[in-house]
């Protein structure tokens, strides 16, 4: 037992294990922002409450919707107001998720701590709050700090333009405190963020312009600049940017992700257009350095876009124990596993195919792979057959169920995957083997956001109200 602990664990390994939790570490409801915006359906986003208990008569079912105030916020990530890194603190509980909206650049500030089936929301801060106070716009990624404030990374600025500047929230009111970041030197791009305070860091990456991405991805927009190759490294105690790690021409460089172990030094980025992850990792001489461990050739096809598919790899996330390294390849569709023993030599052990656009008897033809023998099957659950590419990935405390979502970002699913507005996305579920390492699908679960009650909805990011493998840092 815990005398005075705060929110989350002391440690990575106390969260594997549940220490401190009567039930252990098994997540009952998720949380998932599903969004309308670019569908047709002219109602607002919302965030749905899904039971994943397998004891509950409403296993695999969304259980409560709560609709936001307004339209085509496009909901997007969320984080907590505090997390692992209030540990020491009693005073702290985890019991408001925070959700930015990626396009109307409002901020929801949602209470489920009152009712965890039911969560309601509890503030709203306005798009003229982010502009007036921090010159941004676009928010996406939110952190907790150990301070008890909440750390929040923008897209642009207030007329679109891409810009990589912070927010900090106010931990108990929730008000805009203003920017994170000082000095001069701020990055033309943004998108996702982690730190590490032990090495005085914080990382944060780059997608694009929001004005450029806003409705559609253009490749003469890479060409053009408009897109982000960069890992930013920033002082974590004086604020200030440091330095640029250079990922190369057309790589947007979205999900980071250090090693849970506080004393780390290094870590993972997922790169979309060149279907590569680096390690990142500081130097003998302590500055930064990335090298490329792991890449996903590109397809050569007919019936696509481009003559070249690559895999984009939208999202990448750790185990608490830092052993496996989990991506989703959203456009060839599978999900892979690796085991990261050896962090500079990752070693795949486990692959399965959700969909994506190379299945057999669709419009795209592969003609050269160095991977795959044969297109992949269609993916089938329940008798449905699954539109779109594995994108969203969460994974439970104990690392043996990674949850997945289809939807990347309305703009882009309308684009790439136009079955998949019309049809509404899914949520699924793989059984992982955390011994030797291995993925199934667990066909007695999916979430059907094709069947909401007010028309096919969009999901996307899953939190865990206990905290998950993407939300919490320790210091």
């Amino acid at each position: 037992k815990c005398g005075a602990c705060g929110p989350g664990y002391a440690t990575p390994l106390d969260a594997m294990k549940g220490k401190f939790l009567l039930k252990g570490p098994r997540e009952e409801v998720v949380y998932l922002p599903c969004i309308y915006r670019n569908t047709g359906v002219e109602k607002p986003d919302y965030l749905a409450t899904v039971d994943v208990d397998p004891k509950s008569p409403h296993y695999s079912q969304v259980i409560h919707r709560l609709p936001m105030p307004n339209l085509k916020d496009e909901l997007h990530h969320s984080g907590w107001n505090a997390c692992s890194s209030c540990f020491g603190d009693a005073t702290k509980r985890r019991n408001r998720l925070i959700l930015p909206s990626l396009i109307s650049s409002r901020i929801y500030v949602v209470d489920v701590g009152t009712d965890l089936r039911a969560p309601r929301i509890h503030k709203v801060v306005e798009p003229v709050e982010l502009f007036r106070k921090g010159n941004v716009a676009n928010p996406h990624t939110s952190h907790c700090l150990g301070s008890g404030d909440i750390l929040i990374s923008c897209l642009g600025d207030p007329s679109g333009n891409g810009k990589g500047g912070f927010i900090l929230l106010d931990g108990e009111t929730f008000e805009v405190k203003g920017n994170w970041e000082k000095g001069e030197k701020v990055p033309s791009l943004g998108y996702d963020f982690w730190y590490q305070p032990r090495h005085n860091v914080l990382m944060s990456t780059e997608w694009g312009a929001p004005k450029v991405l806003a409705d559609g991805f253009n490749p003469a927009d890479v060409e053009r600049g408009h897109y982000g190759r960069r890992i930013n490294v920033w002082d974590w105690s004086t604020h200030t940017h440091i330095q640029a790690i250079d990922l190369g021409k057309g790589s947007i460089p979205l999900e980071i992700r250090f090693l849970h172990d506080p004393d780390a030094a290094e870590g993972f980025v997922g790169c979309a257009l060149s279907g590569a992850v680096h390690r990142f990792y500081k130097t003998e001489k302590g500055d930064w350095a990335a090298e490329k461990v792991i890449e996903v050739p590109s397809k050569k096809v007919q019936g696509w876009l481009l003559p070249d598919m690559p895999g984009l790899i939208t999202d990448i996330l750790i185990s608490l124990d830092d052993r496996f390294l989990y991506f989703s390849n959203w456009i060839h569709g599978d999900i892979r596993q690796y085991d990261i023993s050896d962090t500079r030599k990752p070693r795949l052990v486990g692959q399965v195919f959700l969909g994506g656009s190379i299945t057999k008897g669709g419009p795209v033809t592969v003609v050269e792979d160095q991977e795959l023998q044969s297109q992949p099957e269609p993916f089938v659950i329940k008798g449905k057959k699954v539109p779109g590419g594995p994108q969203m990935i969460q994974l439970s405390l104990d690392g043996k169920r990674l949850y997945v979502t289809n939807s990347l970002y309305s703009g882009w699913d309308k684009q790439f995957y136009p079955d998949l507005v019309k049809e509404g996305s899914v949520m699924l579920q793989i059984d992982v083997d955390t011994e030797k390492g291995g993925l199934k699908v667990n066909k007695n679960f999916l979430v059907d956001f094709g069947k909401e009650p007010d028309g096919p909805a969009l999901a996307h990011e899953i939190r865990y109200p206990g905290g998950d493998s993407t939300s919490d840092i320790w210091i």
